[in-house]
């Protein structure tokens, strides 16, 4: 089933072990980046069946949130320069979060610097709210999003 593939054969990591937490570490309602990554980790990848955190495409550490001006910033970096399905990636991302955290979070998703040769589109197209709409209307990429976030088989 490679034929076809942009990166056939992607390094596959191990899943980290789930840390164990309790039902509000904070006393408030803060959120951290482990809180969002345990939310986002198995999303599938759009071409593999191994989830973003299998594939390195984001770990904890590419997650920064700023809780007084209610910013979250995810950074992922796809298996390959040239990545045809980072912006497919980038769509799941905020999907996901838009799921999952209130409004009133301002969500960025980049790339990370050096990752895409076409980095300064992907990041605005990922970015730009009537984009991210428009993109959401078309069925079928709708469809390979629910995919994505979905998916049963990881």
């Amino acid at each position: 089933m490679t034929l076809g593939l942009i990166n056939a054969n992607p390094v596959v990591h191990a899943k980290k072990e789930r840390v164990a937490r309790s039902e509000d570490p904070h006393g408030d309602d803060a959120v951290d980046p482990l809180e969002i990554y345990d939310y986002v980790r198995d999303i599938r990848d759009p071409e593999h069946p191994y989830s973003l955190e299998q594939l390195s495409v984001l770990s904890e550490e590419s997650i920064t949130v700023d809780e007084k001006l209610g910013r979250i910033l995810i950074t992922f970096t796809p298996t390959i320069q040239h990545c045809s399905m980072a912006t497919v990636i980038g769509l799941c991302l905020r999907v996901k979060l838009m799921a999952c955290f209130p409004p009133h979070f301002k969500v960025d998703i980049k790339v990370a610097p050096g990752s895409h040769a076409d980095e300064e589109s992907v990041n605005k197209q990922l970015n730009d709210k009537e984009r991210v709409a428009a993109a959401l209307e078309n069925p079928n990429l709708r469809q390979l999003v629910d995919e994505c976030l979905y998916s049963n088989e990881l």
